[in-house]
């Protein structure tokens, strides 16, 4: 082979690595731009309700802060802790929703290992009227359910023997007990989809060794398949307990005088304006208004404490919630 035509050869493979590794850095940087991006959409608003909740109302209005303050201070954390009556609401939140949470699992889990496994006249039709309801926004199911559970009856026999309409379950947890139990609770169409999904992927002979063995479906199910299904199980707990916690629709229409977390943050702002004067020492009968911009601080700080727990929560649990995730399938 002539001296010209190796040199040509070294110089296209060297043409090509440099071409490579340019497309490799390019790669990178751009991922590296877009992760940087999402990341600080994400996290701005949690750095500024962290500079506000240690802000002192002095540094407002000065124009050369901007993120960290000058004089720092724990007042506006008290100060939302007050207002928001936090340790009490907070425990009081986190036992309706973790109630509330395995209630869902239980009977969504029920459901999607009924749809996977049992087929009885009717069950895709059934099974496509689930999979509607994520579709249908709750606002069109405000009235109806309003007026179901101000006049709650079970086949008409509470009217039949006592004479009366029903029993008003409004402003008690009754509403929400009754519904995730029924697994017809928040998000439950889909925590059955994905239930539904995860019981079709396992093996069929593991329930027909169980059946051989003389378990009966509710046996095969508790013993059987639930232990198999502790990534879908986490999944759906973990979404349960993040939009329960989080919700203010069925909240403000059934309980909407409940010590909530998401009902008290919803009226953050017109309690801080009634009682910051108060807090402030100038007197429950004082007719002087808060600073709106102070206001918004304190509202600010209420939020960042309203999600506190989230974020720990995620900081334990983000792993084994990537894993099951990744097992069930769940994208999007």
């Amino acid at each position: 082979m002539p001296q010209s035509m190796k040199g040509n050869e070294a110089m296209v493979y060297k043409f090509n690595k440099a071409r490579n590794r340019t497309v490799d850095w390019a790669w990178k940087l751009l991922v590296y731009v877009l992760v940087t991006g999402i990341s600080f959409v994400i996290l701005y608003p949690l750095f500024r309700r962290v500079s506000m909740a240690v802000k002192d109302p002095a540094d407002i209005y000065n124009p050369t802060i901007y993120m960290v303050p000058v004089h720092f201070t724990l007042d506006n954390l008290k100060q939302a802790m007050d207002i928001l009556n936090y340790w009490p609401m907070l425990g009081n939140t986190i036992v309706f929703v973790a109630v509330m949470t395995l209630l869902q699992a239980v009977s969504c889990a029920l459901a999607g290992y009924g749809f996977a496994r049992f087929v009885f006249p009717g069950s895709n039709i059934m099974f496509i009227l689930v999979v509607l309801t994520i579709m249908v926004p709750m606002n069109t199911l405000m009235v109806p359910m309003y007026l179901h559970f101000r006049s709650f009856d079970v086949l008409g026999l509470i009217g039949l023997f006592s004479g009366k309409e029903g029993v008003n379950l409004l402003n008690t947890y009754w509403p929400s007990i009754i519904t995730s139990a029924l697994a017809n609770g928040l998000k439950s169409g889909l925590y059955i989809y994905i239930f539904r999904q995860f019981f079709k992927g396992l093996p069929k002979e593991i329930e027909e060794a169980a059946l051989i063995d003389g378990a009966g479906a509710y046996r095969t199910f508790l013993r059987i398949m639930m232990p198999n299904a502790v990534p879908a199980l986490m999944t759906v707990m973990l979404f349960a307990f993040v939009w329960q916690y989080n919700d203010t629709f069925y909240a403000s229409l059934f309980m909407s005088d409940s010590a909530l977390m998401s009902i008290k943050v919803a009226s953050l702002p017109a309690d801080t304006n009634q009682y910051l004067p108060t807090l402030l020492g100038f007197g429950s009968g004082s007719e002087m208004r808060a600073d709106p911009n102070h206001v918004a601080m304190i509202v600010d700080t209420g939020i960042l404490l309203a999600i506190a727990p989230l974020i720990i929560m995620y900081l334990f649990v983000q792993r084994y919630f990537v894993e099951s995730v990744e097992r069930t399938g769940v994208v999007g």
